[in-house]
């Protein structure tokens, strides 16, 4: 393909506005989601879910940015409005618009392509001439700019950004189909006969310009990312079908040139608890698939200015301890410690996650009504778990899903995927054993 000039490029990006979907229930991440939208949980100690979207935007110049939202709202509300200010002498933005009823609709947004329809207006009230469509609620680091730039060169009305998956987890995302040149001739969603299948691998003659054996067996996953020229959106959204994956891009694909930018890199989709988890302890590795120290593409986020961790005779292994923490001599293997964290003496914490706290618990006004301290008390056992914010728990608790249920529901706890989930703000007493 012919190479876009890099010093006009900037005009392609300053017509482009982005639009993240701020997450539907988030039923896959309850409890995480109980209390907060998808996008708005606590990620790597530090973040939330949706600074990566945003952060990807922002370092592929990438600045006039909105965030479709609906429920649980007010957290995501708050980090987005705190982190997220550009200078008022610029045009950029990262704006919020909320499921509304106006007087040509009344309902809440029923899927994707629902949402992005209910606010065309504002879309359109600019003249923007590209539309980058993006999930809320997944990991990975992509220069926008590189499939904005295939989408120009290819000619594409819509472009979608698809990643390589072997035969074993085809079966679990929507598969595109291409010829050679990468355009799309046949989307299925979550395949699972076997001769389908056969027919939906990544064409040989593709596969050793993405540094593949000709005879790999790959296929393109959707990424739910998307990419849509001003008059195809419009196009695309006349009629009422709710969602891009499922119904408009089945059917763009018969009209429209619907192409496949192909993505290497990491990229994980964390909307479950089980993906989550294993996500978040990933970040411990000595090289993880996914970094937040690359300083060349930062992940912005909520500057708090807290004071350093503070350790006193802990032992800790292949972890992260954020900023403002408290550790006594405990021991802290393959676990990630989330902002304000306060762990006691004698606790062993491994394989786990701790959010953390919103604030420090330095004045008694703020205990809850048991009395007890925020953070872990002495003593005590937390493995293989997720300790969501602001949680007491007293000395000698024991939090293992060890010998339970894959999936259960107990009093101020929850086991999902065989993981237990304390929620935010719950109170464990002293000498519990979950």
């Amino acid at each position: 393909m012919k190479s876009t000039n890099f010093s006009t490029f900037s005009t392609v990006t300053h017509s482009t506005l982005a639009i993240i979907m701020g997450g539907g229930a988030g039923s896959r991440l309850f409890p995480l989601t109980k209390d907060r939208s998808k996008p708005a949980v606590p990620l790597g100690g530090k973040y939330r879910i949706v600074d990566i979207p945003l952060s990807n935007c922002i370092n592929s110049d990438l600045r006039h940015i909105y965030v479709l939202t609906q429920f649980n709202s007010a957290s995501l509300h708050r980090h987005i409005a705190s982190a997220f200010k550009f200078d008022r002498f610029s045009r950029s933005f990262v704006e919020i618009l909320a499921a509304q009823q106006t007087p040509t609709g009344s309902h809440w947004y029923q899927g994707t392509a629902d949402a992005v329809r209910q606010n065309l207006q504002n879309f359109l009230s600019r003249p923007y001439e590209y539309y980058l469509i993006l999930s809320g609620d997944q990991l990975y680091r992509m220069d926008f700019r590189d499939l904005l730039r295939q989408h120009i060169e290819g000619k594409a009305d819509i472009s979608i950004a698809t990643i390589p998956v072997d035969r074993s987890a085809a079966s679990d995302f929507g598969i595109m189909h291409t010829d050679a040149s990468r355009r799309i001739t046949q989307f299925v969603e979550k395949p699972k006969d076997v001769a389908l299948l056969d027919t939906l691998k990544i064409p040989r003659d593709l596969l050793p310009e993405l540094g593949q054996d000709p005879n790999a067996e790959l296929y393109q996953a959707s990424m739910g990312i998307y990419v849509f020229n001003r008059q195809a959106l419009i196009e695309a959204l006349d009629n009422d079908l709710v969602d891009f994956g499922k119904h408009i891009i089945p059917r763009s694909i018969e009209k429209y040139n619907v192409m496949s930018y192909i993505f290497q890199g990491y990229w994980e989709d964390i909307g479950t608890i089980r993906s989550f988890f294993q996500a978040n302890l990933a970040l411990t590795d000595e090289n993880p698939p996914f970094s937040f120290f690359d300083t060349t593409r930062p992940v912005y986020t909520h500057a708090r200015f807290l004071p350093a961790s503070k350790i006193h005779g802990a032992t800790i292994k292949r972890a992260i301890i954020s900023d403002g923490c408290v550790i006594a001599d405990a021991q802290i293997e393959h676990s990630v410690i989330g902002v304000r964290s306060n762990i006691n003496s004698g606790t062993t914490v491994r394989h786990s996650i701790l959010m953390g706290n919103d604030f420090f618990d330095t004045d008694l006004a703020q205990r809850d009504e048991s009395g007890m301290p925020l953070g872990i008390g002495r003593d005590c056992v937390i493995d293989h778990a997720i300790i969501d914010k602001n949680a007491r728990i007293g000395d000698g608790v024991v939090i293992t899903p060890e010998g339970k249920p894959e999936n259960f529901d107990g009093p101020d706890y929850y086991i999902r995927d065989g993981i237990v989930i304390v929620p935010k703000n719950a109170t464990i007493p002293a000498g519990t054993r979950i």
